[in-house]
């Protein structure tokens, strides 16, 4: 758990530093990579808590 909240902090850094960079440069190559990471934390929080419900459905019948 310890683990998955400083990835979660890292990608907050990461998307706060790259949408600074894109307002301070103007260069929309910064904004592209802070949305891409947004993506990608969104898709990995969505299959972290897939696992942690199949996790409560499955575990229980073992």
């Amino acid at each position: 758990m310890l683990l998955l909240r400083l990835v979660a902090v890292l990608l907050a850094i990461g998307i706060g530093g790259s949408l600074a960079a894109f307002v301070f440069t103007g260069d929309r190559r910064y904004l592209a990579l802070g949305w891409r990471m947004f993506r990608y934390a969104i898709i990995a929080a969505l299959v972290f808590f897939a696992l942690l419900i199949l996790e409560r459905v499955f575990v229980p019948f073992v």
